[in-house]
């Protein structure tokens, strides 16, 4: 999942990325609104957590762009007004979920995968093939029974994989939507995170690689 972090609080926000990426995210951070539709218009994002009280343009506007323009990511607003006015009104401006700060961090995590599952074909929230299974929620991978210790990233590709239900997923996909803006396009890390990921899952065999094209489960 990638997401991007629109606040203006550069500590709250690296402390959110960094939270997040623990999650097993991939996150870019900007400080403003008019980066942040800089940002929407080159990259896909399947959340926008977008703070409303930004100086410049407002994260209304912000959001009000996204959707005129049909962006398809999910936003979910924050602010530091909690009146019942405030949120409709933040609410009213697009936004799909709205949460007020102070808030705990795990519960921000909780909204962002469930719009996350919103913004894409509904999956089940345990994803299955043969003996594996994935619990995205859970963070937990078991292959017949036995816990995989996977690292951030493999957990990220795994998921993909399973959510595409067979189809090929090419390594430009996997790099776009696990990695954030700092990753090298023409780097072989996916590709080695894919033999890390095959070696964990051990045999029989499930990724198979489609030449010229990626990888599939």
């Amino acid at each position: 999942m990638r997401i991007l972090v629109v606040e203006d609080h550069r500590d709250l926000a690296e402390t959110l990325a960094a939270g997040l990426r623990r999650e097993g995210m991939a996150v870019d951070v900007v400080l403003d609104g008019t980066a942040a539709l800089e940002r929407t218009a080159v990259n896909r994002y399947e959340v926008v957590v977008l703070d409303r009280d930004l100086p410049g343009l407002h994260g209304d506007e912000v959001c009000q762009t996204l959707i005129t323009e049909g962006y398809p990511a999910r936003v979910l607003m924050l602010t530091a007004a909690a009146t019942i006015e405030d949120r409709v009104e933040g609410l009213t401006s697009g936004a799909d979920d709205y949460l007020p700060k102070p808030f705990a961090f795990a519960e921000l995590v909780a909204r962002i995968r469930a719009l996350s599952r919103r913004s894409q074909p509904a999956l089940p929230p345990v994803l299955c093939h043969a003996d594996l299974k994935l619990d995205p929620g859970k963070r937990t991978a078991l292959r017949a029974g036995t816990r995989l210790d996977l690292s951030p990233k493999e957990f990220a590709v795994l998921e993909l994989l399973l959510a595409a239900g067979g189809r090929v997923v090419s390594a430009e996909e996997l790099l776009e939507r696990a990695w954030d803006e700092a990753a090298d396009p023409f780097t072989n890390t996916v590709k080695v995170t894919v033999s890390r990921l095959r070696r964990k899952l051990g045999d029989p065999p499930l990724i198979e690689t489609v030449a010229q094209a990626g990888y599939r489960i």
